[in-house]
């Protein structure tokens, strides 16, 4: 069974997240979207929402959603995972990935990186661009996959402000 990690903050999830992670399920057996704890970042959704999150919008999909605790090399090795998958946007994307990747390969000699290019519609989307329209309380249906709007919606502007 080929075995792929899809890492990321998802906070929140994205439609651009949604199409590299359908995209990874087209070519492995089993991916695994693993949602890492970092206690020194401050994220607008816990753990546990990201992944409730995650869970809802990748129903149907050969997907497991999972958190992550420690190093990612660590991880992968744990899951028997062959693979990373990482989604890049621009090519500015690419310098910090591409270190990362060779990191991991250092620490987990048998991990093996594999960047794809986000589809061209989602090529401006992040996380922190839909946290910034939502907490301006723009419209951010064209970002999110449906089902989520609502809830992001009220979470980033109690966020900005100032009652979250």
């Amino acid at each position: 069974m080929r075995v792929a990690i899809c890492p990321g903050s998802f906070d929140p999830v994205t439609l651009g997240h949604i199409d590299i992670i359908s995209r990874a399920c087209r070519i492995f057996d089993k991916v695994i979207v693993a949602v890492p704890t970092n206690p020194d970042k401050h994220f607008s959704f816990t753990v546990e929402e990201r992944m409730e999150m995650l869970r809802l919008v990748t129903q149907g999909l050969n997907v497991e959603v999972d958190c992550v605790k420690g190093l990612l090399a660590d991880y992968v090795r744990e899951k028997h995972a062959t693979t990373i998958i990482k989604g890049l946007r621009a090519l500015s994307d690419f310098e910090y990935e591409f270190q990362m990747a060779l990191t991991n390969k250092k620490l987990n000699p048998e991990v093996e990186t594999m960047f794809l290019p986000t589809s061209g519609e989602y090529m401006f989307l992040s996380s922190s661009m839909v946290k910034q329209v939502a907490g301006f309380g723009g419209d951010i249906s064209h970002f999110v996959p449906e089902c989520l709007v609502q809830r992001i919606r009220e979470r980033l502007s109690k966020e900005r402000n100032g009652k979250a």
